[in-house]
């Protein structure tokens, strides 16, 4: 096994609302590619949680959100050896389009309605989605 796969990372994710929709980019060159993911990536050293995911919204989409809360807490071990601690949360739209930032990453946004969500779905996405519907706000992964 690769050393640098026995680190716990921790990972952020944001579902930011407006008109009643979500924001989803479709992935590029990562795991999970071809699927559909909330705004967000790793925390990086010594950065807050709300930083952070403040930090992966202005990289990857340029928009301004507000009222940012928390959602969930996720034990991610869909991508083991792989081990991610992911932390979800929830944003206000607030001004701004989205735009594809990081063209590496992300083929585009949308607004969807949880209702109409585009398929497949990255796990952590998918995942986020059931805490919202639920209520749950930590799910543990089950390798």
């Amino acid at each position: 096994m690769n050393p640098s796969q026995n680190v716990l990372r921790v990972g952020i994710a944001v579902m930011i609302f407006r008109n009643g929709k979500v924001l989803i980019g479709k992935r590029k060159g990562a795991h999970g590619e071809g699927e559909y993911a909330f705004p967000g990536g790793r925390l990086e050293h010594g950065e807050s949680l709300i930083d952070g995911a403040l930090r992966e919204i202005k990289e990857e989409c340029g928009i301004t959100v507000g009222n940012i809360r928390f959602q969930c807490v996720l034990n991610v071990l869909d991508f083991f050896p792989e081990h991610y601690v992911g932390v979800g949360f929830i944003a206000d739209w607030v001004a701004g389009e989205p735009q594809v930032l990081e063209p590496d990453k992300c083929e585009g946004w949308d607004w969807y309605s949880l209702d109409t969500l585009p398929q497949p779905l990255f796990v952590p996405t998918a995942t986020m989605i059931k805490s919202y519907r639920s209520g749950m706000n930590f799910i543990d992964s089950k390798k």
